[in-house]
Parts: C-alpha cells; sequence; structure tokens
C-alpha cells in the first residue's frame, strides 16, 4: 500500500472515532437531561423539539447552578404553614382569595430559598423550569395551579381553584420537605 492510502485510513478511522465520541456525548448528555428533569425533560422536548429542548433544559440546568438555593429558617417555615393553614380556612368563603394567597405562598417560598426572578409571565415560565431541576415531580402541578387560577369564570370555577389548591399545597409540601431540620 502506499502512504497516502495508509493516511486516509488513519484520516478515517479518526473522524470515525470523533463521531462514535460525540454520539457517545449526546446519549450521556440525553441521559442526564431525563434523569435531572424527569416528566419535564419529555414537556419540554415535545414543545420545542429534541435539539431545542435539550438546549433549552441545558440552559436552565446551568441557571440553576448558579443560583444559591438556600434552606428556610425553621421560623420562615412556620410562618408560611401558617400562612397556607390561613389561606386554606378562607377557601369555603373566598376560593379565588384563597388560591391567590396559596399561589403567593409558594413563590414567596421559592423566592426565599433563591428561586427568585422578577415576577412577569415569562419568569413564572422560567421559575418553573427552575423548580423542575431540583423538583421534577411537582413542576407540573405548579404550573397546573397556575393555570388553574386563570380558568376561574364559568360553572367549573370553584373546581379549578380547588384543583389550584391541591396543585399549590404539593409544590408547597415539596418545597418545605427538606426544609424540617433548617435552622
Amino acid at each position: 500500500m502506499e502512504t497516502w492510502e495508509w493516511i486516509l485510513i488513519a484520516v478515517a478511522a479518526a473522524l470515525l472515532l470523533l463521531l462514535v465520541a460525540a454520539l457517545f456525548r449526546i446519549r450521556r448528555r440525553r441521559a442526564h437531561l431525563q434523569e435531572r428533569f424527569g416528566p419535564e425533560y419529555h414537556r419540554t422536548v415535545a414543545d420545542h423539539g429534541r435539539g431545542t429542548g435539550e438546549k433549552r433544559l441545558a440552559e436552565t440546568e446551568q441557571l440553576r447552578e448558579e443560583l444559591e438555593i438556600r434552606p428556610l429558617p425553621v421560623a420562615a417555615r412556620e410562618r408560611y404553614l401558617e400562612e397556607w393553614r390561613q389561606a386554606e380556612a378562607r377557601f369555603v368563603h373566598d376560593p379565588r382569595d384563597a388560591v391567590r394567597t396559596a399561589e403567593s405562598v409558594v413563590q414567596r417560598v421559592l423566592g426565599d430559598r433563591g428561586y427568585d426572578l422578577n415576577g412577569d409571565e415569562t419568569d413564572f415560565q422560567r421559575r418553573v423550569e427552575l423548580v423542575a431541576a431540583d423538583y421534577p415531580h411537582v413542576a407540573e402541578r405548579y404550573r397546573h395551579g397556575h393555570a388553574m387560577l386563570g380558568q376561574v369564570d364559568g360553572p367549573e370555577a370553584t373546581e379549578h381553584l380547588r384543583k389550584a389548591m391541591v396543585d399549590f399545597r404539593s409544590v408547597l409540601d415539596e418545597l418545605l420537605e427538606g426544609e424540617r431540620t433548617a435552622v
């Protein structure tokens, strides 16, 4: 064989190895994102396509890593639980106000823990994604509760508000679960 043929074979082998390594990295990254984001991974990929969805999740993961998430002091945790109990007690007489208060409690817990963003609707979406980075199984409940709050007209308004209250309680429980021993 000629020297140029050996060089061509070596270059082809090197390119093949690079391709295999790239595919392996992509699969490993995909598996990591699926594990970290759980159901949020599938929702994001379904909404944005695989490439864009995975890029968005990777950006969310990076943003989340830049945040300083901190535990709540016991006093703050107890204060939020008391606010929650008061919101639940008001549900019978004023369900709309009770659910708005419930969402506010969740938002303030997120803010105090370090998930704070500026507060507009695009920030709400980003906040849900950040929550999904740490609590993938409640992100959809948070999104659903927020959506239910927007459906408070019509004959099923009370049922939508009840569902929102249950959703927000699930999110609050998850956010506070690890907080029992915080100082």
